[in-house]
C-alpha cells in the first residue's frame, strides 16, 4: 500500500522513535504531556489558559473581508486570519509578497502548533521561506499564477505528497516516502501552493477524532481540552487556528465537515466523483471523495475551482467545469423550500446543539426561504454505510492483520475484522437498500431544494476519549454511532457543507450542515454563502490573549 523509499527528506524532519520519543513530541508540534498513552491521552496539563499566554496577541474575533475587496495590507499578524481570496489577491498584486505571507505563518505556527498539534513533518522553516522567495521571484518575472499562488498549504496525511512522509496515521507506515504526488495534491502545487507539511489524522483516517500513534493528539483551537474533529482534524484546526489559509481533506462518513463543526471553518463535502481520486484502489466504490476546508465559503469555492474536473486516473470522477466555482456566489435563495429536521428525524441530539442549531432557522426564513419540518427518508442508511465501509476496510487492511496487528488500533481491527466476515448476500442486500434510498432522495428533491440539520450530534468532546460513548443519555454502540447525522447523508450521494452557526454557552463551535441537490454544488455553495454573511459566525476566531 505504501510506496517510495525510506530515509531522510532534505527539509522534512520525521520522527523515528515511537509516540513518547523527543523527536516526535518536537516534530509534530505534540509537547510530552499529549504524548500518546494506550486508550486514552495523558492528563491536560495545557488548558485554556495555558494555551491563551502561549499563542501571542490577538483578538477575539477577526472579520474577514470580502471576497476581492482587500484594499489595504493587513499588518503581519492579521495575515494569519486573512481570507485566502485575498491573501491571493493581495500576493499577485503586488501589495504583500509570498515571503511575508510565509512569515507570518511560520510564527503563528511556532506560538500555536506545539499546543494544537496540527501541522505535523514540517519544513525546516528557512526551506519554507525558501519556497515563498521562489513564489515571489516568478511573480517578479511576469509569470503566469496559478489562484493559490505563494499560500502555504499542508497536506492531510491521507494524500501521498513528494517530500514529505505518508503515514496515515499508522506506525506501521511511520516511514514511508511516496515517488509520486496525489491527483490532488498535483493540481494543488499547480495552483501555486507552497507544501509545508502535513496535517493530522487518525489512523487510517478511522474516525472523525484525530489521534494516532505516530504524532499523538490534535487538540481543539477554541478549546485545547477538546477534539478538533476527524478524519481532517489537523486541518481544521490549522485553519481556525490561522496556520494556514487553506486546506485538503477528504469525507468518508463526514471526514471533512466534522472538523468544520468542531473548528468554526467551512467543511464542503463535493458529489462523489466532482473531485477525483487517485490513486485510490477503489474508484467506483462512490462513499468517499476529496474536498476543500477553508475559513469562508468564497476560499472553498476558490479551492473548488482547483480540485474539480475530470481526471483520465480516476474511472469514477465526472465531467465538470472547474471554472463555475470561480462566479458570484451571490445570488437569490428566496423561495427556495427547505427541509428543516436538526436530528434527521430523531438521532440523540445534545440539547446544546439542539438550541445553537434552533436559533438559525430564523436566518433562512429571513433571507425569504421557505422551511418547513420535513425528514428524508434514509431507512437502511446505517446498514448500508457500516456494511460498505467494512467492506471496503477488509479489502484494504485485511492483509495487515497478520503482521501488524498490535500496530493497529482496537477500532481498525475490529472493523478490518468485520469487512472480511462480510457475506455476499449482506453486501447485495446493502446495494439493493441503497438504489431504493437514492430513489428516495429522487423523489424527497421534487419538493425540497436543501436539507438542514446537525453535523454531528454533540460539540467537540473531551480530546483524551478516544470516542464518545453517550449522547444526551443515549448510549453509543459503536465508534462512530456518533457521527450517525454525518454518515446518514453520506448514503445519499448529495453534496453536503458545513458552515459555522454558533457556539455553546461555554464557547465551543457548532455547524449547521446544508445538503444540496446531487450535482448541485455550486448551488449548495451559493446557499451557503447567503447563510454565512446573514449570521457572521465564522469571522469569530479563537482568542490569543
Amino acid at each position: 500500500m505504501a510506496g517510495g523509499p525510506t530515509g531522510m527528506v532534505q527539509g522534512c524532519r520525521l520522527a523515528r522513535g515511537g509516540p513518547r520519543d523527543a523527536g516526535a513530541s518536537r516534530i509534530g508540534g505534540l509537547p510530552p504531556s499529549y504524548a500518546y498513552n494506550g486508550r486514552r491521552m495523558t492528563p491536560d496539563k495545557h488548558d485554556r489558559r495555558d494555551f491563551l499566554r502561549v499563542a501571542g496577541a490577538g483578538a477575539l474575533l477577526a472579520s474577514t473581508p470580502g471576497p476581492g475587496e482587500a484594499t489595504s495590507v493587513p499588518a503581519a499578524a492579521d495575515l494569519c486570519d486573512t481570507s485566502a481570496v485575498d491573501l491571493a489577491a493581495l500576493i499577485k498584486a503586488r501589495k504583500v509578497s509570498a515571503r511575508e505571507v510565509m512569515a507570518a505563518h511560520l510564527d503563528r505556527i511556532r506560538k500555536v502548533n506545539p499546543t494544537i498539534n496540527a501541522i505535523v513533518a514540517k519544513l525546516d522553516d528557512d526551506a519554507c521561506l525558501a519556497l515563498a522567495d521562489a513564489a515571489d521571484a516568478r511573480t517578479a518575472k511576469g509569470q503566469a499564477l496559478g489562484p493559490l499562488h505563494g499560500l502555504p498549504i499542508a497536506f492531510k496525511d491521507l494524500q501521498p505528497a513528494v517530500g514529505f512522509p505518508y503515514t496515515r496515521g499508522s506506525l506501521i507506515y511511520k516511514d514511508a516516502r511516496p515517488t509520486e504526488d496525489s491527483v490532488l495534491v498535483e493540481r494543488l502545487r499547480r495552483a501555486g501552493a507552497l507544501a509545508i507539511g502535513k496535517t493530522n489524522t487518525p489512523e487510517f483516517g478511522m474516525g472523525s477524532h484525530t489521534y494516532n500513534k505516530v504524532y499523538g493528539t490534535t487538540r481543539n483551537p477554541y478549546d485545547p481540552s477538546k477534539s478538533a474533529g476527524g478524519s481532517s482534524g489537523g486541518a481544521g484546526a490549522a485553519l481556525a487556528s490561522g496556520m494556514l489559509p487553506i486546506a485538503d481533506g477528504s469525507d468518508m462518513g463526514g471526514s471533512l465537515r466534522n472538523p468544520g463543526n468542531f473548528n468554526n471553518v467551512v467543511g464542503f463535502r463535493p458529489t462523489v466523483g466532482v473531485v477525483p481520486s487517485a490513486p485510490n484502489p477503489f474508484p467506483l466504490f462512490g462513499f468517499s471523495t476529496n474536498g476543500p476546508l477553508a475559513r469562508t465559503v468564497a476560499d472553498v469555492a476558490m479551492l473548488m475551482s482547483v480540485m474539480a474536473g475530470a481526471d483520465p486516473r480516476d474511472p469514477g470522477s465526472a465531467p465538470s467545469d472547474p471554472a463555475s466555482f470561480r462566479g458570484r456566489l451571490e445570488t437569490e435563495v428566496r423561495g427556495k423550500r427547505i427541509a428543516w429536521c436538526p436530528d434527521l428525524g430523531g438521532l440523540p441530539l445534545d440539547p446544546r446543539v439542539r438550541t445553537v442549531l434552533a436559533a438559525q432557522r430564523q436566518t433562512f426564513e429571513t433571507l425569504g426561504c421557505i422551511v418547513e419540518d420535513a425528514v428524508p427518508d434514509l431507512r437502511d442508511a446505517d446498514n448500508i454505510f457500516l456494511t460498505m465501509r467494512a467492506f471496503r476496510s477488509g479489502l484494504s487492511y485485511g492483509p495487515l492483520l497478520a503482521e501488524h496487528r498490535a500496530e493497529m488500533k482496537p477500532e481498525a481491527v475490529t472493523e478490518t475484522e468485520a469487512g472480511l466476515a462480510v457475506t455476499t448476500a449482506a453486501l447485495g442486500k446493502a446495494m439493493l437498500q441503497h438504489g431504493q434510498l437514492l430513489e428516495r432522495m429522487r423523489r424527497f428533491e421534487e419538493r425540497y431544494d436543501f436539507i438542514c440539520c446537525a453535523v454531528n450530534q454533540l460539540p467537540p468532546f473531551d480530546a483524551t476519549l478516544d470516542w464518545p460513548k453517550a449522547i444526551d443519555g443515549v448510549a453509543m454502540e459503536h465508534y462512530v454511532a456518533w457521527m450517525k447525522s454525518a454518515y446518514w447523508i453520506t448514503t445519499t450521494f448529495r453534496p453536503a457543507i458545513s458552515v459555522p452557526a454558533g457556539f455553546t454557552d461555554d464557547g465551543l463551535p457548532v455547524g449547521l450542515q446544508i445538503v444540496g441537490r446531487h450535482r448541485g454544488d455550486l448551488g449548495l455553495l451559493q446557499m451557503a454563502w447567503r447563510f454565512e454573511q446573514a449570521t457572521g459566525v465564522g469571522k469569530r476566531r479563537p482568542a490569543r490573549g
